[in-house]
Order: C-alpha cells, then sequence, then structure tokens
C-alpha cells in the first residue's frame, strides 16, 4: 500500500513539474519555427535572408500542392478502369482493364520523349513554380504581324535546359492530365479492339496528338493569344482541361469508334438496337466515386499554387456541378423511362464534372450548379442519340460524356465567367467575363477554341485510325470477339469460376454467314 503511494505521488510530482517545464516544450506548435530557423548563425541575419526564405517557402507551398494534386489525378487512372469495366461485359474484364492499366505506362514514356516538349517547349516563366523561364523556345508563324505558336520546342527527354525541379514538377502535374485524355478512347472501342493497335495508340496520343492541341491553349500557343492578337476576351481558356483533356479524349474516341465499328449483335440487319449492359454496376459506381475524388486534384489542383486561396471557390464549384450532374440525368431517365439508371446517374456526375473542368476557376456556385445540370441533360440526350441515330457503339458513353460535355464546359466559360477571377491571364489585363457579364468575345474565343478541337483532332485522329486499320488491323476476329478477348489477346482470363452466359456473350443469335461476312470485312 505505501509503494503505491508513493508512486502515486511520484507520478503527481512528475506531472506537476511537467505544467512547469511546458513552456520550454511546444504542444500547440506556436512558437516552434520562427527567425532562428532562416539561419543558423543568428548574428548574420539579414532582411534579404528573410525575405528569400519567405520566397523558397511559398514556392514550396505551391510544390506540394501541385505534386499532391498529380498524385490525386493518376488515381482516377484506377477510376477510369473501374466504370469501363463494370460498363463492359465480365468475358472482356482482363482485357479492358489491362488497356487502362499500361496505357499509363506507354503515355508517361510518349510523354517523356517529345510530348512535353512539343506541348509546353515555349511555355516560358513558370510562375507559380519559381519564375523558371528555360523552356522558351516556341515555333510560330507570323500571319498579318500577328505570331501564332505552333509547337514547342524544348524539354525532350526532360533534358538539357528542363532539367529543373519546376519543369519535372510540371511535368508530372501535366502528364497525369494527358493519360486521362489517352484512356477514353478505351471506353469508347472496348470489347472489339486490339491491344497491338492499342499500344501504338497511346504513344501517337501522348507524343503527338494530345501535345499539339495542349500547346496551343495551355503551352503559349495561337489559341491562347487570341485575347492578345485579336482582343477576343482572354484568349481561349480551359483552366483544367474541358477541351485539352476531355474534348481531345472524346473526340478521339468518336473517331476511333466510326472506325472500327460496332460489336457484333449491337445493330440488328432490321435497324433495330439491342442493348448490351454492362456486367457490374457497383464496380462502375466505385469507379466514378474515386473519379470524383480525384477530380478535386484536377480541377483545383490546375492553380499549381497552394497560395492561391481561389482553390476553395474552385473546389465547391466542381462539388456542386457533379451533383447537379447526376441529379439531372437520374431525373430525365426516371421521367423518360420510369425508372433511374444507375449508369446514367454515373454518367451524369461524370458528365458535370467534365463540364465544370473548364470554368470552374471563373463562376459562382449558382451557375456552377446550372452548367452541371445541363451536361445532365446534354449527356443523357447525347448517348441515345449516338447510339440511336449515328449509329456509333460507344459502350461506356465516353463520347458523350467527353465529348459533348467537354464541348459545353469550354463554351459555359465564355457564358458564366463573372469577372472576379483570372487578372493577366494569357498576357490580358483585367478579370475574365463571359457574354453574359459583358464580354461576347470572351465567348467567341471558346467557340473558336472548340470549332479549332473538332475538326483538329477528328480529322488528325480518324486519318491515324485508318491508317492503323490498313497497317496491323484495329479488330479482333468475330469468333475471339464472340467468346471474349480475355483468353484471346491478354492470354488470362478476368474472372475464375465464372460461367459466361450465352446472353452475355451475344444479345442475338448471328448465323454463319453473318460471321463469314464479318470476317472478311476485318480482314479487307
Amino acid at each position: 500500500m505505501r509503494r503505491l503511494i508513493l508512486i502515486l505521488l511520484l507520478l503527481f510530482i512528475i506531472s506537476f513539474c511537467g505544467v512547469i517545464w511546458a513552456r520550454e516544450n511546444d504542444p500547440s506548435g506556436d512558437i516552434t519555427g520562427g527567425i532562428t530557423d532562416i539561419i543558423e548563425q543568428q548574428d548574420k541575419i539579414s532582411l534579404s535572408d528573410i525575405a528569400n526564405t519567405v520566397g523558397h517557402n511559398k514556392i514550396a507551398i505551391n510544390f506540394i500542392w501541385a505534386l499532391i494534386a498529380g498524385f490525386l489525378v493518376m488515381f482516377m487512372q484506377a477510376g477510369f478502369a473501374m466504370v469501363e469495366t463494370g460498363l463492359t461485359r465480365a468475358k472482356n474484364v482482363a482485357h479492358t482493364m489491362a488497356m487502362n492499366f499500361l496505357v499509363y505506362a506507354i503515355g508517361m514514356v510518349g510523354f517523356w520523349i517529345c510530348g512535353f516538349a512539343f506541348m509546353f517547349g515555349g511555355f516560358g516563366p513558370i510562375s507559380a513554380l519559381g519564375g523558371y523561364d528555360g523552356l522558351n523556345r516556341e515555333l510560330s508563324i507570323n500571319i498579318f504581324g500577328k505570331s501564332f505558336g505552333l509547337l514547342g520546342l524544348k524539354g525532350f527527354f526532360l533534358s538539357g535546359a528542363s532539367y529543373d525541379v519546376a519543369v519535372f514538377a510540371l511535368f508530372l502535374f501535366q502528364m497525369v492530365f494527358m493519360d486521362t485524355a489517352a484512356t477514353i478512347p478505351t471506353g469508347a472501342m472496348a470489347e472489339r479492339w486490339r491491344f497491338l493497335p492499342f499500344v501504338i495508340f497511346g504513344f501517337f496520343i501522348s507524343m503527338f496528338l494530345y501535345p499539339i492541341y495542349g500547346n496551343w491553349v495551355w503551352g503559349g500557343g495561337w489559341l491562347s493569344q487570341l485575347g492578345v492578337n485579336f482582343g477576343l476576351g482572354h484568349g481561349h481558356l480551359d483552366f483544367a482541361g474541358s477541351s485539352v483533356v476531355h474534348m481531345v479524349g472524346g473526340i478521339t474516341a468518336l473517331a476511333g469508334a466510326m472506325v472500327i465499328g460496332p460489336r457484333l449483335g449491337k445493330y440488328g440487319k432490321d435497324g433495330s438496337i439491342n442493348v448490351i449492359p454492362g456486367h457490374n454496376i457497383p464496380m462502375a459506381i466505385t469507379g466514378t466515386f474515386i473519379l470524383a475524388f480525384g477530380w478535386f486534384g484536377f480541377n483545383a489542383g490546375s492553380t499549381l499554387a497552394g497560395t492561391d486561396l481561389r482553390i476553395s471557390v474552385i473546389a465547391v464549384n466542381t462539388m456542386i456541378a457533379s451533383a447537379s450532374g447526376a441529379l439531372a440525368s437520374t431525373a430525365l431517365m426516371w421521367v423518360k423511362f420510369g425508372k433511374p439508371d444507375p449508369s446514367m446517374m454515373a454518367n451524369g456526375m461524370l458528365a458535370g464534372l467534365v463540364a465544370i473542368t473548364a470554368p470552374c476557376a471563373f463562376v459562382n456556385s449558382v451557375s456552377a450548379f446550372i452548367i452541371g445540370a445541363i451536361a445532365g441533360v446534354l449527356v443523357v440526350g447525347s448517348v441515345f442519340y449516338i447510339d440511336r441515330v449515328l449509329k456509333i457503339d460507344d459502350p461506356v458513353g465516353a463520347i458523350s460524356v467527353h465529348g459533348v460535355c467537354g464541348a459545353w464546359g469550354c463554351l459555359a466559360l465564355g457564358l458564366f465567367a463573372d469577372g472576379t477571377y483570372g487578372n493577366g491571364l494569357n498576357g490580358v489585363t483585367g478579370n475574365v467575363r463571359g457574354l453574359f457579364y459583358g464580354d461576347g468575345g470572351q465567348f467567341l474565343a471558346q467557340l473558336i477554341g472548340v470549332f479549332t478541337n473538332f475538326i483538329f483532332v477528328f480529322f488528325i485522329s480518324y486519318l491515324f485510325f485508318k491508317f492503323l486499320d490498313r497497317l496491323v488491323g484495329l479488330r479482333v476476329d468475330p469468333i475471339s470477339e464472340i467468346e471474349g478477348l480475355d483468353i484471346p489477346e491478354m492470354g488470362v482470363p478476368g474472372y475464375m469460376g465464372i460461367k459466361i452466359t450465352k446472353e452475355e456473350v451475344l444479345p442475338e443469335v448471328i448465323s454463319l454467314d453473318d460471321l463469314t461476312l464479318h470476317s472478311k470485312e476485318v480482314v479487307r
């Protein structure tokens, strides 16, 4: 008993002393870090030392924010893989997952080789990341005394002048954006695309197609200079990628789906349309949540500056548009068909996210809600129009979600930008205003950017897929398509111990003559 009392007394004394000595500790963190942390020799502290440390810390915060945002966007690759795989059939699980996985590696290497240089080689000072100006060589042409930037020429293999901390941070952040665009066509062309031409495509889009248009908008190219050269607002603006990322991916998907043709059994001889449902709705919904989470890095991260407090507005606008997009698509499906469709709920949320990606920094929350809701309606109408009228088979709705709603997002910026942000963007003084706030020139610049995207990306990607089809063949043989691509293309099944039903393999009976005819078309 006495020992216990002595122990308690000793503990009390230690605790009491701890209260007295707490002045030497800093549990709240209020006094940890100060002027003495700037340099070790306190007698040599100067105003210049203090200013340099403050500046260094500001840029360090921006670096950390940009890199963390890039990590979030990288994780979106898992979301895309789950959405696309869930909305396709079980017999193609390994193939669809493999495309979404390998495009990350292919895209990264292609962007490292030359894609980054073509896109940002003439970018100029990277102000948010320390002002480095080593990326300063842009291929331009002069027309009527105006400079039109076409292509960057520095940064190949991240070597030479591009071996810099700011450039490496920018590369990581931009590389994951490019990979988002590259993975979109894998959904539209799923269930019949051979793996070899997919690999070739991955290098093509990461090295050439995406970087060229990206240079015109984000790399200091001619679309970004429409304001300086012609007085059209701030030039074509796309804060986080509605056109640069999503339209490029969506329009490329449109061209690819047109060239490769519909899945066997999708359209009957009489023009009827057969619904081919996805095999795993929970997987698709989970993937959508992952994408919505990663989108905070996509949009708010595009400030490239954790010290830019506009990130709170951007993040909230992103949330609101995603919600209104999901609600609008759900309500429309419910009214039209009597049941809400989970897959269209997911596409509605993604549509809202795609649409708000361009204007997220320039609009208020009411506008964000409207932009997302319109996108939710657009995606439903677009999916049915592309499927039933154009007869283009897009298993996951990628063309509608990314292409159509990406275009809408860019136009929405030209309508709803409220003039509270964007001073100095693209070399134009003053904040960004849309048509509804007095600047019709900004809307015209957005319209030019969208039109250019469609013409350039569709034309180039259509020719590329046609050439690739002649060179190696885009499509698998009919028997492999019916049995599933996992074994013929990947060598392993996506699922073990699961029996694939006849209805899941093919929604309607196809005769031997039909298969023979289709085989000849594929070979030809």
